[in-house]
């Protein structure tokens, strides 16, 4: 399952700004996939928290092999040593396992949670051990599919507003404006700042002051 947008959102975004819509020619139709289930989600992105991609899959491949469904039973099953030998450190182990009890006794409601307005939303899994704003966010996006998610807090999408729109740095009311004008499709400018951010259009730069590195020849 892909996260779904058309002409629709891709048409309001060319009409809000000129530059973006000259992204989204040259980019293209982007797929992104999503995980539509909201506990799987919520324990994929604990495990990847400060470490790289490819360690992060790793480790997801070692628990769905051994767990198979991931829920709250074969998590609570599983137990903090089991989940550390997969490769999760102990204080990961430990939110995981908060939350499925949190889950497994009604504490927290995921069906509650995947029909709550977006502030709501993001208020009740950040009050989970191990999950803040940013991540949030990007569960709204990547697993609930919210078509309105644009995240001050994620550094490559301030990273494609300078690229873009040739800024030195992204101040919050000026990332405001930017959120004002991209809603309510402002999970679509996400998928294409990222695509900027990484490299997608030749010739863009970063205009963000260089560091100076003290001491040296």
């Amino acid at each position: 399952m892909y996260f779904t947008y058309g002409k629709t959102e891709t048409d309001y975004l060319k009409r809000k700004c000129k530059k973006l819509a000259a992204v989204i020619d040259a980019v293209g139709p982007i797929a992104r996939k999503l995980d539509d289930d909201l506990f799987d989600a919520v324990v994929h992105h604990i495990v990847g928290q400060q470490i790289s991609s490819k360690a992060q899959a790793t480790i997801w491949r070692r628990i769905k092999e051994n767990l198979g469904p991931i829920n709250a039973q074969t998590v609570l099953a599983a137990g903090a040593e089991k989940l550390q030998a997969f490769g999760i450190g102990f204080k990961k182990a430990d939110y995981i396992l908060d939350f499925a009890r949190k889950v497994q006794s009604g504490a927290f409601d995921l069906q509650a949670v995947a029909h709550m307005p977006d502030d709501e939303a993001i208020a009740a899994l950040v009050s989970l051990r191990g999950i803040g704003v940013w991540t949030a966010e990007m569960l709204l996006l990547f697993c609930l599919a919210r078509p309105n998610v644009f995240s001050y807090d994620d550094l490559a999408i301030q990273r494609g507003l300078r690229m873009l729109y040739h800024h030195r740095k992204i101040t919050k009311p000026l990332f405001e404006k930017y959120r004002k004008r991209f809603s309510p499709y402002g999970s679509v400018a996400c998928l294409y700042l990222w695509a900027v951010s990484g490299g997608a259009v030749p010739g863009m730069r970063d205009y963000a002051p260089q560091k100076t590195v003290k001491g040296g020849k």
